[in-house]
This record gives C-alpha cells, sequence and structure tokens, in this order.
C-alpha cells in the first residue's frame, strides 16, 4: 500500500523532508527547473502518512482513498520512477539555527504573496528576528487570493502554513501600506536592517501584433484578478456577449480562464468567485473557449495536473486542434502531456456541451477589427486562417515593474541580483537589499517554488548578518507607527484581516459557499475596524 501525490500538488517540498524512507521526488533545488509536481514511489512508500500532515494543500492520498477523479495518479506517480528508479540519499538531520539578540536584526518584508510569506517563514526560525509585512492591499496572500482559481479551494489551503509564520510575536504586519507611495524604500532602510522585496511579475507581456490595440483585447491575468476580486480589476469591462473567447499562449493561467468560462454555472456557484463575476458569467454567452500554443503538445506551457483537470469538467469537451507534435522520448513530464492530448483527441464529444479547444502550433498574427476585434488571424503549417471572436486574451507571460529605489533589468523584468543579493548598477552587492520570487527569478515555477527561493535569498541574508554586513542603527516599529500615522495611512494588522477573513467566511456560510469575497478597499477597511 503507498501514498499518491495528486493534482493539487504546489510542490513547496514540505513532504520531502519528513518521508522517513526518502521516497519522494524529484527534489526541488534552486538550480534545477521548477517540478510541476512531485511523485512518491509505491515500491519504498511503508504507509506512514507523515506527507499527508505536511502537505498544505491536501494533495497526497491513500491509494485506497483517492477520489474518483484523482484515480490516474496512482499509474502516474508509480510510472515516474520506472524511467528514474529511486536513489536514497543520505538524511542529515536539520536542526534549528541559533538564536539572536531581538532587535538586532529588523527585516522589512515588501508583498505578502507566497513569496512574501515563504520569506517570513524562513525568518522566524531564527529566534529573536523581527520582521515586519508590508502589503498595499488591506489583505495578504496575494496570488492565492487573487491569482489561483476560484475553483481551487484546495490549493488555497496552503494559506494556512503562511498563517502560522505570520501569527508568530517576532511578525508585524501593515497592510494597506503602499511602498513607494505612503512609505520610500529610504524609509524602510531607516527602520529595517535588510529589506527583502517580494513583489512579483504583475505585468503580462504583449503580443506584438497588429490590432492588439483594438477594444476586447485584455491580458488573461487582469481577467484573473477580475474574477478573483482584485480591488485593481473589479471595473474590468469585459465582452462576454459572443460565443467564443481566444487565449493565446496554453499555460496554467490560460486554463484556469478557459475553465472558468465554460464550466457548469452550478458548479461555479459553490466557489469564491466575485459575485459580480458569478452574475456576469451567469449570463455570458460564451460556448467555446481556443487555447493557442505555438509548440506542441509535449512542450506546452500547462502543468499535468491542470491537463488533466480538463477532462473532469461537467458539461464541457475538450477538443484537440493542431499538430500536436510527435511523442518525445525523454522526459516524463513531457510525455505524459503528449499522451493526455492524444487520449483526449480520441476522445467522442457530446453535442449541447461546451467546448475548450487546446490548438497547438498556431501563432497569432493580428487582431482583425475596425475599433473592436471582430477575429484573430492565425497561421499554422497549413497558412493562414481567422477564428472569430470578440475576446481575445492574452497569456504569453509576465515581467516584475520598477521598483523604487532599485536597479532594474528592463530586459528581463528583474531585479538584478545574485542569489538573492540585489547587485547595482556599478555591479556591486547593494548592502541589506534583497529579493525573492518572481522579481528575483523572473516568472517560473509554481506557488511552491517559492519556498526554496526565499530559503535561499534568507540564508544569504543570515550570511550576511553574521558577518557584521547588516550592523547599523536603525528606528524601531514605535517610530515606523508614528510616521504611517503622520502621513494618515489607516493600516490594517494581523487582527483587521482575521475580522475581513471571519467576515467573508460567514457571508460565505449564509451562501453555502467557501466566502464571499469584499471587494472594495472602503468596504475591506470597514470590514477590518470592526474587529
Amino acid at each position: 500500500m503507498a501514498f499518491v501525490i495528486t493534482q493539487n500538488c504546489c510542490t513547496d517540498a514540505s513532504c520531502v523532508p519528513v518521508c522517513p524512507v526518502d521516497c519522494i521526488r524529484p527534489i526541488p533545488s534552486e538550480d534545477s527547473q521548477p517540478a510541476q509536481m512531485l511523485y512518491i514511489d509505491p515500491d519504498t512508500c511503508v504507509d506512514c502518512g507523515a506527507c499527508v500532515e505536511a502537505c498544505p494543500v491536501d494533495a497526497i492520498y491513500h491509494e485506497d482513498e483517492l477520489p474518483d477523479d484523482q484515480t490516474p495518479y496512482r499509474e502516474i506517480n508509480a510510472d515516474y520512477f520506472v524511467g528514474q528508479p529511486l536513489a536514497i540519499r543520505p538524511i542529515t538531520p536539520v536542526g534549528r539555527p541559533d538564536p539572536i539578540e531581538r532587535g538586532a536584526l529588523r527585516v522589512a518584508v515588501v508583498g505578502a504573496g507566497p513569496a512574501a510569506c515563504y520569506a517570513v517563514s524562513e525568518l522566524v526560525r531564527v529566534k529573536g528576528a523581527v520582521v515586519n509585512l508590508f502589503e498595499k492591499l488591506p489583505t495578504p496572500y496575494g496570488l492565492v487570493r487573487f491569482g489561483v482559481a476560484p475553483d481551487h479551494q484546495r490549493t488555497k489551503g496552503v494559506i494556512a502554513s503562511y498563517e502560522t509564520a505570520l501569527n508568530n510575536h517576532d511578525v508585524s504586519c501593515f497592510f494597506n501600506v503602499e511602498v513607494g507611495l505612503d512609505l520610500s524604500h529610504s524609509d524602510l532602510l531607516d527602520h529595517h536592517h535588510a529589506v527583502i522585496y517580494a513583489v512579483g511579475a504583475s505585468k503580462s507581456r504583449d503580443l506584438g501584433i497588429p490590432g492588439e490595440q483594438l477594444s476586447g483585447n485584455h491580458a488573461a491575468a487582469d481577467v484573473v484578478g477580475w474574477y478573483n476580486g482584485h480591488p485593481d480589476y473589479a471595473d474590468l469591462d469585459i465582452d462576454l456577449s459572443g460565443q467564443r473567447a481566444v487565449i493565446v499562449g496554453n499555460g496554467n493561467v490560460a486554463l484556469d480562464v478557459a475553465r472558468m468560462f465554460v464550466m457548469n454555472r452550478d458548479d461555479l456557484a459553490t466557489t469564491d468567485i466575485a459575485e459580480y463575476a458569478l452574475t456576469a458569467l451567469n449570463t455570458s454567452s460564451i460556448e467555446e473557449v481556443v487555447v493557442l500554443g505555438r509548440r506542441g503538445a509535449a512542450d506546452a506551457a500547462f502543468s499535468i495536473g491542470e491537463l488533466l483537470a480538463l477532462g473532469n469538467l461537467r458539461d464541457v469537451d475538450v477538443i484537440i486542434e493542431g499538430d500536436i507534435g510527435e511523442r518525445p522520448d525523454d522526459g516524463f513530464d513531457r510525455t505524459l502531456k503528449h499522451d493526455t492530448v492524444r487520449r483526449y483527441a480520441d476522445r467522442s464529444t457530446t453535442a449541447g456541451n461546451r467546448r475548450i479547444v487546446l490548438r497547438f502550433n498556431t501563432k497569432p498574427e493580428e487582431c482583425i477589427g475596425e475599433h473592436a476585434v471582430r477575429g484573430l488571424l492565425v497561421a499554422d503549417d497549413s497558412g493562414q486562417s481567422s477564428i472569430e471572436t470578440s475576446l481575445v486574451l492574452r497569456s504569453i507571460g509576465y515581467r516584475g515593474a520598477l521598483v523604487d529605489g532599485l536597479p532594474f533589468d528592463q530586459e528581463s523584468g528583474t531585479v538584478p541580483n545574485e542569489a538573492g543579493r540585489v547587485v547595482g548598477d556599478d555591479g556591486e552587492m547593494v548592502s541589506g537589499v534583497y529579493v525573492t520570487g518572481w522579481i528575483k527569478r523572473g516568472p517560473r515555477g509554481v506557488i511552491g517554488t517559492n519556498r526554496i527561493c526565499a530559503h535561499e535569498t534568507v540564508g544569504g541574508l543570515f550570511d550576511d548578518f553574521h558577518k557584521g554586513v547588516l550592523v547599523r542603527e536603525v528606528a524601531d516599529n514605535k517610530s515606523l507607527e508614528s510616521l504611517l500615522d503622520s502621513r494618515g495611512v489607516d493600516v490594517v494588522d494581523l487582527g483587521g484581516w482575521r475580522a475581513i477573513d471571519t467576515f467573508e467566511r460567514e457571508q460565505g456560510a449564509a451562501a453555502a459557499r467557501p466566502r464571499v469575497k469584499v471587494v472594495e478597499v472602503p468596504a475591506l477597511l470597514a470590514a477590518a475596524r470592526a474587529q
């Protein structure tokens, strides 16, 4: 008997160190390509269940208790080890770091998404380190709240591990505080020995084709923010009156948006999708979403978990178009993607179902229309053709935005760094300034990838601290709070967030939903004050 890792795997590898027989692979590292998911070797697993307790997203099941829609993962886990047999590593005990004098190291973390929360978790492992967490919105958790799809509630369970870190008595939360507006980079350095920026990569890359400026073009990431209730995207004007939408790019974000557009409305109503988005999608005319990829199935950007999940959608057919490419003879994930797409291609369809069309080896060439999109001109090996649509979404990657006071690489859209230490324009390390997450490494990996990324950055920070690099006089939190008060900033602390969280969950319980999100910032602040 064995345990099985399933679709919701976040790859943060919390399960790896607790396994007494070291049977979980691959082992994520900062130097390797981010893993799309992890697997358990059924021949080595001793059925202890330690991984189940450690998993922050409830992705691990005993093989006899797999939900019906997760049963393929029993074979997938086993197959992974056929081509790469398990090699047991020597286990090195991991001890708790030595404590330091409280206040000798004060660290600001900017951002409150997964990258930031993993950094806080690493920092508070050292007793005595004082951490202040800054977030421009009144709510924490970034892309877990505003990026993870509403129907992926188990994935959002990773928040429980973040809450443990934020609840540490050496951590203070300053939500509704925007660095660059309410506080400057210099203000942070005046009050902290070190600053870690975990601000993500929020800018969507453009397609660079004619007609992209026409009405009806949007970034898929903006649509994600819209249906997830992000205050900045609540007023996004999306035309859902056409029967077809086209998404350029086939990563996980593209599949999430496609799924939201066509999934059964009763199923959608049980999620935490924003109320206005639920209303809009209930009256949407979209019957088909075409997802375009420039390469074959094996090289598609989506993860195998998200690809398999499409096949479980009620009243939705998955259609395959274009050249899916040759079956690869290298790479477990690549082969699995190709084989899964081939199985979809062989499936029969049902009249009246909505459709997700995965079209491969096709590139966009022009958005057609005079004032608004009326179609998308595409090209493949057979030549050019047009797809009739009034809604084109781009999902071809992201880039970071310039951070006030920091160097910036315009080409990569990241802050130049070496293992998380920021590097100035002169090639020298910028003392006391660090980065983690996508602003550090670019838009690669999934939620759990940020864990090892933060481990590297925070490890370098503590190395610098012990070398005396960060020793200097800085002001305390009383000074910081007085500064914010003098500027009229309405700070939301952790207690304020808990009040918002409680209110949303209570509203959700009344509607048989996980939560009903509060969207507008004034309403969020009012809920926070209700504590």
